[in-house]
């Protein structure tokens, strides 16, 4: 028999004990947590062995793992809900000497019960005989659309008017009705009138048009009694054959490939066809690239221009800590003539006075952790002078900024802020003096989470602010619509929209806490664009560089016309890269598309459906050279337009100028 010494009788004890006490699994409950936005909820977790019993002296912590900008979850399993979304959630049993056991949950965080309905039709005035569909959307008290919701329909009189379950109408007799529509608590009345006359003849005008694909086209169906004289008003129903488009309520039709089409009005058993022909668009020119500066230290973050186009300045991002000054007199040949090294990791935004006199600069990553925003002089616009800045209460990071004037209150800059998703509202008229005049913030139940403000703009004492998970946020900052003023800005409206629902596909290829928000917003005539950010949160399985990932996005194309109620009428979406800044001259909306280059895009005239399929495009760059930080992979970021040029800051290469070529002339 083979002698073992105690000390190593003791070792093996303690191996098998180690060996016993190894976690098997971790029991978490509730195993599928869902908790309401705006909401808390607590989880927890227990360690388990083989067995299935307890381990004793285990440690459980919890760590998100994505959806940062969605919710939060503590190191002892508090979840705090800000918008709709997925968290997922890593929860770790840890026991000293062992290897931490790691499982993965994924909170969902959905829409708070059904508050409030938007009905397709405020009012219905039908004809005898007519036949028409009332549908709805359903929101929670918060405004996160419910889409999944259903609404059920009754008619407080099915003798005037019957409808049933889905919305579908019918008039049966003259007289009024009233139409309810409910979706769990939330209730909606659509009043319906049917008239007493019998429609004799329904014309369509008119009756021919030829037009171009994307422009829209507004149709009238007028229809007549037996002596002729107009009913006014009937809500009508629309169709269209063939191919693709969109026809709204209101007659405005919008085809989207040229040929024919035969648009088909119908009130009560009357019918009425009109034939739209459409050509091509034809607005695609050529580009050239006009001068080249590319940059290999850091990657290249936002571009501006001087107000008198001889001068350019680059920020600079991961680890950037410089912003370039340029010489862009001779756009071909852009040149650095100089810079300034600050205390951070990234230099986001720039943005100049409109009088060219001052500068503003941002700062993230600070190694002091002040961070803020730093004030520069232009008196030589080669070589800016730092000459203030500002951090307080904005410690965490800005990314964005934007310095706007008013003759009634002076200027200001509008900053963001990384750790509250606040707005900060600065006073530079003494620009060696910036102070602090306001703040304001979107309501947040808990904190300060789920509350990202991402990006500004400031046109005509209107503020519109990309709040990410609460969309596009409109402010009166001078405007006096809402009797607001930079000291005290006041909400006007707000646009907010089902991120979720638009990017599954983000989700389903990429898994759950993908990053998705509203980004950046331009106001432009009865328009705001905003492009929502979108990547997903992995890329592709066993793939490196460029086909490991790509971003993603939609721009919206928001009316504003009736400012209390901005409504989506637009839209486009790159086949193949994401949607980040934006800049619009004239009746062009210039784009940094990330992964898709640079693209230029003609919004002129009335906007509606589809954009991309309408043949809008006018030009399209992919800003990918082998002289960058990265090789040949394109990540536009955006572009600043100048006296006819298109300045595109490509953050893997840095900078492209680029010109929009005229139309080659056609020689018989």
């Amino acid at each position: 028999m083979k002698r073992v010494a105690a000390g190593a009788i003791l070792v093996l004890a303690s191996t098998a004990s180690a060996q016993s006490s190894q976690v098997a699994r971790i029991a978490i409950s509730p195993a599928k947590p869902v908790v309401t936005a705006g909401d808390t909820m607590r989880i927890s977790a227990q360690a388990l062995d083989a067995a299935g019993k307890v381990v004793p002296g285990v440690r459980v912590r919890f760590q998100a793992q994505g959806g940062r900008f969605e919710g939060d979850v503590d190191s002892l399993g508090l979840v705090t809900s800000g918008a709709t979304g997925t968290l997922p959630i890593a929860v770790v049993a840890i026991i000293p000497g062992e290897r931490p056991r790691t499982e993965r949950i994924e909170v969902k965080m959905v829409p708070g019960p059904a508050a409030a309905i938007t009905p397709t039709y405020t009012s219905v005035r039908m004809a005898l005989g007519q036949r028409l569909r009332v549908g709805g959307q359903v929101f929670s008290k918060t405004g996160d659309p419910r889409p999944d919701e259903r609404i059920t329909w009754k008619s407080s009189a099915p003798a005037v008017a019957r409808v049933d379950a889905d919305g579908m109408v019918a008039s049966a007799a003259a007289g009024k009705a009233t139409l309810t529509g409910t979706s769990g608590a939330a209730t909606v009345n659509v009043p319906v009138e049917v008239m007493p006359t019998q429609i004799a003849s329904l014309e369509l005008f008119p009756a021919r048009v030829d037009a171009r694909q994307g422009d829209v086209i507004r149709l009238k169906a007028t229809a007549k009694d037996a002596r002729g004289k107009e009913i006014a008003g009937l809500s009508t129903g629309w169709s269209f054959s063939p191919g693709e488009g969109v026809i709204g309520q209101d007659g405005a039709f919008t085809g989207y490939a040229p040929g024919e089409y035969v648009i088909t009005a119908s009130q009560g058993s009357r019918t009425a066809q009109t034939v739209v022909r459409l050509t091509a668009r034809d607005v695609r020119r050529p580009l050239s690239v006009v001068g080249r500066l590319p940059r290999t230290r850091f990657s290249t973050e936002e571009v501006w221009i001087h107000p008198d186009g001889k001068h350019a300045y680059l920020g600079s991002g991961s680890g950037g800590d410089v912003m370039y000054a340029i010489d862009i007199s001779d756009p071909a040949k852009p040149t650095v003539t100089d810079s300034i090294v600050s205390n951070t990791r990234r230099v986001n935004d720039v943005m100049t006075t409109p009088d060219g006199k001052y500068l503003v600069f941002t700062r993230e990553g600070a190694s002091d952790r002040k961070n803020g925003i730093v004030i520069c002089s232009l008196e030589d616009p080669k070589h800016p002078k730092v000459i203030s800045e500002f951090t307080d209460g904005v410690t965490s990071g800005v990314h964005s900024a934007f310095i706007y004037q008013q003759p009634k209150f002076g200027t200001h800059v509008y900053l963001t802020n990384d750790g509250t998703g606040a707005l900060h509202v600065l006073d530079i008229s003494d620009p060696y003096k910036p102070k602090e005049v306001a703040q304001w913030k979107t309501p947040k139940t808990h904190g300060d989470v789920g509350r990202t403000l991402h990006d500004i703009d400031v046109q005509d004492g209107l503020l519109y602010g990309s709040w990410w998970n609460d969309g596009l946020v409109i402010l009166d900052v001078g405007n006096g619509i809402k009797g607001g003023s930079p000291s005290n800005p006041v909400m006007v409206s707000q646009f907010k929209y089902d991120l979720n629902a638009m990017y599954r596909d983000v989700e389903a290829s990429g898994g759950p806490g993908f990053i998705r928000g509203t980004h950046t917003a331009w106001r432009h005539k009865n328009y705001v664009f905003i492009a929502d950010e979108v990547f997903p949160a992995a890329g592709v399985k066993g793939a490196k560089d460029a086909s490991a990932g790509r971003a993603y996005g939609r721009l919206q194309v928001i009316d504003v016309s009736d400012m209390n109620n901005p409504k989506s009428v637009a839209h486009y979406e790159p086949e193949f890269g994401g949607v980040h800044n934006v800049w619009v001259a004239g009746d062009t909306l210039y784009m940094g598309a990330y992964n898709g280059g640079f693209r230029a895009f003609d919004v002129g005239g009335e906007l509606r459906g589809d954009l991309r399929a309408q043949g809008r495009e006018i030009g399209h760059l992919n800003t990918a050279d082998m002289d960058g930080r990265v090789k040949n992979t394109a990540m536009t970021w955006g572009v600043v337009v100048k006296n006819g040029l298109a300045y595109v800051n490509d953050m893997y290469n840095g900078l492209w100028i680029v010109k929009i070529e005229p139309k080659p002339s056609v020689v018989p």
